[in-house]
């Protein structure tokens, strides 16, 4: 049972991570001009992305100093997600171990 909820929490961090990532991408691509967030699928695509992580990333804005105009939070955010999964694989390998 154990094993199966670190291989569901290892899935959707995966998909986390990689919605940082898409959003990194788009942004750098917007500030850099080369796409036009008057564009309206450009906007709609990044205006989700910034609603789906914004709940991840709030709490850690509020935590990090503020650095001007790099976030950190969403590495931050990768990190954490990383040691959870390194934490749970360890307390699964323990209890196999033990025999419970």
């Amino acid at each position: 049972m154990l094993f199966a909820l670190i291989n569901i929490i290892s899935y959707l961090s995966m998909i986390v991570v990689t919605v940082v990532i898409v959003q990194f991408v788009l942004s750098l691509a917007i500030t850099f001009n080369i796409v036009s967030m008057t564009n309206p699928y450009v906007a709609a695509i990044y205006q989700s992305l910034n609603m789906i992580l914004d709940p991840l990333l709030n709490p850690i804005r509020k935590i990090l100093p503020d650095t001007g105009m790099i976030d950190f939070s969403p590495i931050v955010l990768i990190v954490a997600l990383r040691v959870l999964q390194m934490l749970l694989s360890g307390l699964a390998m323990d209890m196999a171990q033990a025999g419970i």
